[in-house]
């Protein structure tokens, strides 16, 4: 996926808060040192892995096509990619108002580790979760 492709994808995923990311943010951050990209169809993971710690930066899957396995796919993925690149511990930080979101992570082994006040925005947390590669 190009960076124009996934800031439109994004945008569809983000509208608001999170603002969505533009394409030349994408751009940046995957010429970033430890930066990787996983796509599926109608969905993609952007993620980061350096000194033995990794980052789930974003996750997107078109609205139209969730609730079919993409985001498990994406997280299994950042996974194993994590811990090609040496990384022991991944982050992430998810809208503490984010259900479907924080329902996925939780499935898939990410656990609680903090939260951030006003994260998003006033009066939308954000939870950090951590999970051990």
């Amino acid at each position: 996926m190009t960076p124009q492709e996934l800031a439109a994808l994004h945008h569809l995923c983000f509208q608001s808060a999170p603002r969505p990311w533009s394409a030349n943010e994408f751009a940046g951050i995957l010429e970033t040192r430890g930066a990787f990209l996983v796509t599926r169809p109608n969905g993609f993971l952007l993620g980061r892995a350096i000194a033995g710690e990794a980052e789930l930066l974003t996750l997107a899957v078109d609205p139209r096509h969730r609730r079919l396995g993409t985001g498990a796919i994406l997280s299994t993925e950042f996974a194993a990619r994590a811990r090609n690149q040496g990384a022991e511990t991944a982050f992430l930080e998810v809208a503490a108002d984010n259900i479907a979101a924080r329902s996925l992570y939780q499935r898939m082994g990410w656990t609680e580790s903090g939260r951030r006040r006003d994260y998003y925005g006033a009066g939308r947390d954000a939870l950090t979760l951590r999970l051990e590669l």
